[in-house]
């Protein structure tokens, strides 16, 4: 338990887990976290409404039952870089499966909701289906508004990174507000490229795998040759 914080007082598994992350804004805060560190103000950007009292709040709390800690800025003595421990890392394979759960929540009426490129990520992230991640090794770089993210595939498993690739074999290129919806089934990957709100580029047999892997099995159909498929251009 951690320090002056309320406790179920249960003998639990699931109860001892939300005494550490089950106050409002906690697992968002570790959203933030996932897939890269960042700086209080970047959180503070990406988690509006949450106030900068009650962030610092829900990082000592994390702090405190070892799931976060502060690093040092280089070339900046004051700043402070937050990143997930290794216990917080253990993170990462239930937020995307609660993610892919709250989902089927989400409808038309939310969408004039904030969106920030790493929700966007995640959302992929709670796509992709372990039994077809491909056992090959390839770089898969979303490029999501401004900014860039990778999921790299090696031996039946999957990694997760924010930044770019020197030498992806497929890029996929989309809005974030475009990723969520397609998370949320509110609008079809088919959909999605024949308008060109979605863009892949990269060897065909890469992109068959990728699209496979997200579930994407209209797309990925082994039926119908990329050149034919809308939005579909192959990297030179």
């Amino acid at each position: 338990m951690v320090a002056g914080k309320r406790d179920y007082g249960q003998f639990c598994g699931l109860a001892a887990g939300l005494n550490v992350v089950g106050e409002r804004w906690t697992l968002l805060v570790i959203r933030e976290l996932l897939v890269s560190p960042a700086r209080f103000n970047e959180m503070m950007d990406n988690l509006p409404g949450i106030g900068p009292n009650l962030l610092a709040e829900r990082l000592r709390m994390l702090a405190d039952a070892g799931v976060v800690e502060q690093l040092p800025v280089v070339g900046d003595g004051r700043g402070k870089l937050y990143q997930l421990t290794e216990r917080g890392a253990e993170l990462r394979t239930p937020l995307p499966a609660l993610t892919r759960w709250g989902m089927a929540f989400l409808g038309e009426d939310d969408e004039d909701g904030v969106v920030r490129p790493k929700w966007a990520f995640l959302a992929i992230q709670a796509m992709v289906r372990e039994d077809a991640v491909p056992d090959v090794h390839e770089v898969y770089e979303f490029r999501i508004g401004d900014e860039a993210f990778l999921i790299e595939v090696k031996q039946g498993e999957a990694a997760f990174a924010s930044g770019g690739a020197a030498d992806p074999d497929v890029v996929v290129v989309g809005d974030p507000r475009t990723f969520v919806r397609l998370g949320a089934n509110v609008v079809t990957p088919f959909i999605a490229i024949a308008t060109g709100r979605v863009r892949i580029e990269g060897d065909p047999d890469a992109i068959h795998r990728c699209t496979r892997m997200l579930g994407w099995s209209e797309v990925a159909r082994s039926d119908l040759p990329v050149s034919n498929q809308a939005g579909f251009r192959n990297s030179p």
